[in-house]
This record gives C-alpha cells, structure tokens and sequence, in this order.
C-alpha cells in the first residue's frame, strides 16, 4: 500500500545515509558527532477524527516543535516520518514489525494492534484518545440515493460492502443481530477498503455500505448516498485513539510526552477555532471542508479530547467479544493495554476538557470563519432562508447525531421541526406519535413552515 511521507527538521544528507533502516526509531552519528534520531508516525489522513494526532497535528508542527526544544536540552536532532495509510490495519503491521513507533485508528482496529503485539512479541499500548462518540454515531450504514432500501432489516439477503475488522464492521455487525439477522449468514458481506465500497455502491455492485468517517458522511454530502442505519443507534462509545510500541514508550519515554503534548495543543486548536482546523484538514486531505466540519466542528459528531474516558475503555472491552467471535482475535487484556501513565504525564497541570454536550443546529454561512447556533432547527431553517449557506447541520432529534439539513429526513408536529439522519428514525416517530399530527415533509416544505 502505497504511503506518503514527509520529513520535518531537514536533517544532512550523511545523517539520511547513515540512518538504520530496520527499525523506526534510529538514531545515527552525524559528521560533527551529533546524533539524528528519527520517529515514524503512522496515520490515517481520511479517518478525520484522528487529526489531532496526524493530519492536523502535521500540518501545525506542533510535534516538531515539541522535538526541537528537547533536542536543545539534549544535543539531539530529532526527525518525524509522517506516514499516511487508509486504514489502521497497515500501521499494526509496520508497528509489529519495529517500522512505526506511534499509530492512531478506531477502537477495533486498536483491539488486533493488541492482540497482533502481544502475539508477536512487539506489544503495544493505548496511550491517548483522539476523537470519540458517547452513543456511536461515528459509523453509519449508507445506501444508493435511488434506493428502496428503508430500514437494516432490508438489509436482509443482501450484499453489504464493510471493512472487516473496522469499527464500521462493528458497528454492522451489533446492528443486524439487535435487527435479528444473523451477521455471517443472513447478509452477503464484502471485505472492502472504504474507497473501493464507496465505488461498488455507486455501481450497483452492492446494496449497502458500512463504514467509518468519514466516508458516510462525504458520500452523503455529494449525492452519491443516503443514510439508512445511524451508528448511534446502538448507544455504544465508538472512538479513535493513539498506539505507540512499548519498547519506544521506555526508550524514549520523553519522544512520547512531547507528542501527546502536541496532541494536546492540537486539541486546542481545533476545539477553539473548528473552522480554521476544518479548512486545514480539508486542503490536507481533498475532503470537502463541510464534510470535515460535520464531524470536527464546535457541534460535530466526533468530541475531541485526549483523555483515557472509563466509558470509552468499558466499551472497548464490550467490542472483544465481537471481535472474537469473527475469529480476528483470541483475548485482550485491556487493561493491560491501556498505559495512562505518559498521558498523565504530558498533561500535568492542565484543566480537563468538558464532556460532550448535546449538539445544536449550526448554520455556516460563506464567507464567513465563525458559524452561528441555534436553539431549534425551526430557528436555523428561518435564519438560511435567502441566506448565502455553505452548510447548515442539525441534530438527529432521537440519537443526537449531526447531519446535514437538506440530507436529513424531516417531520412536522405542530409548531415544531424535528430532523432525523435516516427515514427508519423518522418513521419510528411518526408512528409513535400519531395523535400530535406529526408527518414526514421534504426539507424545503420544512423550510417554508419554518419561515
């Protein structure tokens, strides 16, 4: 699989000759008797709720910041390779082979990066979180535009693109058995990579696709997909966080607080200007920014914070059984996984970021680097009608989950507007209000009653 890399802190030509390839951190002699050492980070430039340990953080320099004052103390030049993959798999690989010393991925990849350590004597530890979601709303299932599909329970006999072992796998594979359909009989699945499902979906060749951010929420943005099963759905915590190989985290345990220092710093940039982190991650990337800012904005879908949250590390240990049951793992210790010691190292003295909070409706209008919230989406349909929208986004009224509002499937019930990312939610609660009036509408027949 092919990856990019970018070397920060340009080190002489002789310190690149002399640098060992067999391992990822290496240190090597230069001509004035100073010494280079190198750390290889592997990342996910597309799974945007890792930015604050990849993407963004590249693309800011913090680390290399971080790097550069230690190598002042210690008379050490220190380098970072940067490589980009599509998806955590890949980085396990090359962090059980000794070639990447800091990984970040989803909650089950971060499963088999434990399991696949242990098993190969290269153990690992989580060590940080990057961004998280309480009720799982990170992983959603997505079909044609043009599809009859309406509901999981559709999904029955029919081919399903996913990535096994992914959190989206997870997420699919919790939602068919809570729909009564067996995950490994009652469903053709395809093990795919994201792009290639994406594709498959567009062309027929599948009827549905589960996957991670942010490609349900890109395909949805450019019409070429429609919600059908929203990952919040199960009200499980689903997150991404950051790996590092053990024996890195003792020889270099200094390397490993400067990045979670760094990610840090990320974290609050992206938490107090999520325009700004949007647009950088969006050039980054080739990502529409709106799609990014879905996910990573003020109200976004993913909550960033680095902290090892009890409710996100119960929930890994929830996904084991899941995990095992596909025969992609034996036991995990989690416990044993998880090091907390760095973290609360790197963040010694600094205030804990609040927990996520509700999301309200969010309008983005152009031109503009500051979005606007409202208390209802009536009030946001009122204030985009005639207005210039770059995007506007509103809560699923049940799960809470972001959405687009001209991609969201709508419901008038007297005065009020309630918004929902699939038609299956939107039915559950005209059937389970059928007194108050309450009826499915198109959006724009949403924004005429809101005006």
């Amino acid at each position: 699989m092919p990856t990019t890399r970018t070397k920060a802190l340009a080190p002489t030509a002789l310190a690149l000759l002399l640098a060992p390839l067999a391992t990822a951190c290496s240190g090597s002699a230069g001509a004035a008797g100073s010494t280079t050492v190198t750390v290889t980070v592997g990342y996910q430039s597309k799974t945007i709720n890792t930015v604050t340990a990849g993407t963004l953080l590249r693309s800011l320099g913090y680390f290399e910041e971080e790097l550069a004052a230690r190598g002042k103390k210690d008379g050490i030049t220190y380098e970072v390779d940067w490589q980009d993959y599509a998806t955590g798999a890949p980085i396990t690989a090359q962090m059980t082979a000794g070639k990447i010393d800091i990984g970040s991925m989803g909650d089950f990849p971060l499963l088999i990066n434990a399991a696949r350590g242990k098993e190969l004597k290269q153990p690992t530890h989580l060590v940080s979180v990057t961004g998280y979601n309480l009720r799982g709303g990170l992983n959603t299932v997505v079909t044609a535009p043009d599809s009859k599909l309406e509901s999981l329970a559709d999904l029955r006999g029919r081919k399903v693109s996913t990535s096994v072992g992914s959190a989206a796998d997870g997420t699919l594979v919790r939602a068919l058995q809570r729909a009564g359909i067996d995950p490994s009989g009652g469903i053709e699945k395809l093990n795919q990579q994201p792009s290639v499902g994406a594709s498959a979906l567009q062309a027929g060749s599948v009827d549905a696709l589960s996957q991670f951010v942010a490609w349900p929420g890109q395909l949805a943005y450019e019409g070429r997909a429609k919600a059908l099963y929203d990952g919040a759905e199960l009200n499980l915590p689903t997150f991404h966080g950051v790996t590092v190989r053990e024996k890195f985290a003792k020889e270099r345990a200094g390397v490993l607080d400067d990045f979670l220092r760094a990610q840090r710093r990320a974290t609050d940039h992206l938490r107090t200007e999520p325009v700004a982190a949007a647009e950088s991650v969006a050039k980054e990337t080739g990502l529409p920014a709106e799609v990014v800012y879905l996910y990573n904005g003020a109200n976004g879908i993913a909550t960033f914070d680095p902290a090892l949250r009890p409710e996100l590390l119960d929930a890994l240990k929830q996904d084991v059984p899941v995990l095992k049951d596909a025969k992609l793992v034996g036991d995990v210790d989690v416990d044993a996984f998880v090091d907390p010691e760095p973290l609360a190292r790197a963040a010694a003295g600094t205030a804990e970021y609040p927990k996520a909070v509700a999301a309200r409706p969010e309008l983005w209008l152009k031109g503009q680097a500051r979005t606007q919230s409202f208390d209802s989406p009536r009030e946001l349909l009122k204030a985009a009608r005639g207005a210039d929208v770059r995007a506007a986004y509103v809560p699923d009224a049940v799960t809470g989950t972001l959405w687009f509002a001209d991609k969201a499937v709508w419901v008038a019930e007297g005065p009020e507007l309630r918004a929902f990312v699939t038609p299956a939610g939107a039915k559950a609660y005209v059937a389970a209000h059928q007194g108050s009036g309450a009826r499915i509408v198109s959006f724009a027949e949403a924004g005429t009653l809101a005006s």
